[in-house]
């Protein structure tokens, strides 16, 4: 292909521009009407009807059409008969049909033909082949219309073929003419660009446009926004308007969107009121843009914003359901409203789909309620979107977070099973080109394949199985995504989730570009493994974020200031905090301050936290546990009494605590006293031992933590039977003394297993890494990283 561009004059003649394209009256035809209105026999009336299943998608007419046609003569002497039945199923997507007719016009290829097979080709994922194949029709003398230009830059979306051909495609794109010319050519350039995160040179192909419309407008910010440049998108978008030109319903959904990113409250509402005034409020996309806008921006009555807008809608879509329930989910509303509004969307005979579903199971893994969560498993195997990569991964963290780790690694498996292993070994063997390989993963799942890897990688990473995600991470460089940001994001959540903060720095680093959602990530990671206690550090970059950065705090950057203050032991501080915040505190901001009055013995406040626990969440026992823990620390036996008859009167028992360790690529999980383990005997023999050991260098078992009126030896038993401890011994016998032990557990870790492993790590000079539903313990040399902040 290069040696045919060189060979090019430094410029063409002017094409003709292309034929107007065939209009029909035809609509809703099945295939027997398309036989009775083939029986004219006229060529025009066949292009017509294949042009009319081709923008319908119908494949099945068009088969139809296919084999009326075959019974003439017109594929074998009507060259626009043939391109339009190539057209037909490339529009549908079935390749091997669309080249078995290529193959079979000979005689008959034109522009037409050579252009919609390379455009058929690059739509499936072969884009090698495509360029192949526009070489060979620039070295048989045709010369390239927009049409094929497009097909070109089109074909050049995967990063390497960007690096390696994108700039013979842009000398193409000069060579004839077509350079800031044709506003299809302009478009192509400007994705092929903005895809592999080029920005800058798509802004260049925009800035170089003779003539703009609203399309490359909201193309350019839509790509903008994609990339997570709000604040430039923005700026596009009021430079558009002072431009004379009116959005339409896609721009304004992009705006929406980008809105909901950054977290503008005035732009929120100037938007709103833009839309309004143009009448596009009744489109379906931007007002479900506008629902999922105000839960996002976490504004006072926010939600209350966003029902108006949903209830205000002349039609109710599964899109907008999900967007309303999702925007509850946000917004830290309870588990029952988000229930009782997904029975209402069914009410009303709107079937849920796979976002619909995710988004209700991660409902139900925020509380913990595994009985919702299998009757919704239930509904999506009955109706088939089990497998559908997003659902997959939300049942995975479902099960994961109710403490039901075998159906939580049997989801997995199931997941990582369908979409990696067979994938991999056919790339092993069969020498796949990364064309190829993009085509496979594209045509299992919904949506782009690069979100295949991001859910598989953060399944892996609610489990903490590292050789998964590190089998994913190789995976995903393979398949050409290393650049995506998605897929990175979850690369360096999957890291930090299992323990492995310098690949998940290292992951970082090595990203192209950050945005919030990376940020946050890394952020997230380093403050669970112990980066806490700075608390003048943390109240600067809290005022900094709005007053530096221009960026409105959300609910979750409040609830971090909440955990940074309740850590460090300013409880009260972080209570006046709460009761100044601009939002209603959810019950996660209150039981992190419950959690901090049990550990600075503050009963006052605590009996405050879990009070409003209660009230938002009735059905949660760890309110009621931390309250009971904190009065046995004090010697409350009255208070604590009426705490368990509560919990008794509410039917409520304390979750089952589990622990479990990854050793050899097999997952060995631990309930409290469990003694099912093969090799139960050993592990308890290295327990006992470790317990004698430490005692002598200063151990001493803290009971008050144990409710149950026993005497104290019992108490010691109960302590030393803990999930923590007996996965501990089990690594202790079972790894390398020179790698780290790594536990992970669905509960708190108690202060006494917190203690004790302390102890062990400094008697057994290994390092402890153990992950609780809070966050990462590294244990070394009797010290741990979370510096008592836990």
């Amino acid at each position: 292909m290069v040696s045919t561009l060189t060979a090019l004059p430094a410029r063409l003649p002017p094409l003709p521009p292309p034929p107007p394209p065939h209009q029909t009256s035809h609509r809703n035809l099945n295939p027997l009407t398309a036989n009775l209105a083939l029986s004219s026999g006229q060529p025009s009336e066949a292009a017509s009807l294949l042009a009319a299943a081709a923008r319908a998608g119908d494949l099945r007419l068009g088969r139809a059409l296919h084999r009326r046609l075959l019974r003439t003569e017109f594929l074998d002497t009507d060259a626009v008969v043939a391109n339009s039945l190539l057209t037909m199923y490339s529009k549908c997507g079935h390749v091997c049909a669309a080249h078995r007719v290529f193959e079979g016009m000979r005689g008959l290829r034109d522009l037409v033909s050579w252009t919609a097979m390379a455009f058929c080709l690059a739509r499936n994922g072969q884009e090698h082949e495509a360029l192949r194949m526009i070489g060979e029709m620039l070295e048989s003398g045709l010369r390239p219309n927009a049409f094929t230009l497009c097909a070109a830059a089109r074909a050049c979306f995967p990063r390497e073929l960007l690096r390696s051909t994108g700039g013979v495609v842009l000398g193409l794109v000069l060579k004839t003419g077509f350079w800031g010319t044709d506003i299809s050519v302009g478009c192509a350039l400007i994705d092929m660009f903005a895809r592999n995160g080029d920005l800058v040179t798509a802004l260049k192909v925009f800035d170089g446009l003779i003539e703009r419309t609203v399309v490359v407008w909201t193309l350019m910010i839509t790509r903008y926004v994609q990339g997570g440049c709000i604040g430039e998108a923005v700026e596009l978008f009021l430079v558009m308007l002072e431009d004379g030109f009116e959005p339409d319903g896609y721009t304004m959904s992009s705006m929406v969107s980008a809105c909901a990113e950054f977290g503008s409250v005035r732009l929120g509402q100037q938007l709103h009121s833009l839309a309004f005034r143009l009448g596009l409020v009744s489109d379906s996309c931007v007002s479900c843009g506008l629902v999922d806008m105000y839960a996002k921006l976490h504004m006072e009555q926010s939600m209350e914003y966003s029902r108006k807008v949903f209830e205000r809608m002349p039609r109710h879509t599964v899109v907008s359901w999900t967007a309303l329930i999702s925007g509850y989910l946000q917004c830290g509303a309870q588990e029952n409203n988000v229930m009782e509004l997904f029975c209402e969307m069914l009410n009303e005979s709107i079937k849920p789909n796979h976002m619909t579903c995710s988004t209700v199971l991660k409902a139900c893994a925020n509380f913990s309620d595994q009985d919702s969560g299998r009757q919704i498993h239930a509904h999506v195997v009955k109706t088939s979107i089990a497998d559908v990569n997003v659902v997959g991964n939300a049942l995975v963290s479902m099960y994961a977070e109710s403490g039901c780790m075998e159906e939580a690694r049997q989801a997995f498996n199931k997941l990582y099973e369908r979409n990696i292993l067979s994938i991999s070994s056919d790339i092993g063997g069969a020498q796949r080109s990364n064309a190829s390989w993009s085509s496979h993963m594209e045509s299992m799942d919904i949506g782009v394949s690069t979100f295949t890897f991001a859910s598989l990688l953060s399944a892996a990473a609610s489990l903490g199985l590292l050789t998964k995600g590190q089998q994913l991470h190789a995976l995903s460089m393979k398949a050409g995504f290393g650049s995506d940001k998605g897929v990175s994001n979850s690369v360096v959540s999957m890291y930090s989730r299992c323990g492995y903060l310098e690949d998940a720095c290292r992951a970082f680093d090595e990203m192209m570009g950050h945005n919030v959602i990376s940020w946050t990530s890394i952020i997230s990671g380093l403050a669970k493994h112990g980066h806490v206690g700075l608390v003048k550090e943390g109240k600067e970059h809290f005022k900094s974020m709005q007053k530096d950065h221009g960026l409105i705090p959300r609910m979750e950057h409040y609830a971090c200031m909440v955990d940074l203050l309740a850590r460090a032991g300013l409880v009260q501080e972080a209570l006046e905090f709460i009761y100044e915040m601009p939002y209603k505190a959810d019950a996660v901001v209150w039981k992190t301050l419950l959690g901090a009055c049990k550990t600075y013995e503050n009963i006052e406040i605590g009996g405050i936290a879990a009070n409003h626990v209660i009230d938002l969440d009735p059905q949660d026992p760890a309110p009621y546990v931390l309250l009971s823990n904190l009065y046995s620390q004090a010697g409350l036996w009255d208070e604590v009494a009426r705490i368990r008859s509560l919990m008794r009167d509410q039917n409520l028992s304390k979750e089952i605590g589990l622990s479990w360790i990854d050793v050899g690529n097999t997952i060995h999980e631990f309930r409290a006293g469990d003694t099912s383990h093969p090799q139960a005997q050993e592990i308890y023999a290295k327990l006992f031992a470790l317990i004698r050991e430490i005692k002598d260098m200063g151990y001493v078992p803290d009971t008050s933590i144990v409710l149950h009126d026993m005497s104290d030896e019992l108490k010691e038993q109960c302590l030393l039977q803990h999930s923590e401890k007996i996965a501990v011994a089990f690594g202790l016998i079972t790894t390398s003394a020179m790698e780290p032990i790594r536990i992970f557990k669905n509960l708190r870790v108690c202060a006494d297993c917190h203690s004790a492993i302390k102890y062990i790590s400094k008697s057994t000079g290994r390092a402890i890494i153990l992950r609780d539903s809070n966050r990462f313990h590294r244990m070394k040399d009797g010290k741990c990283s979370c510096g008592e902040y836990w």
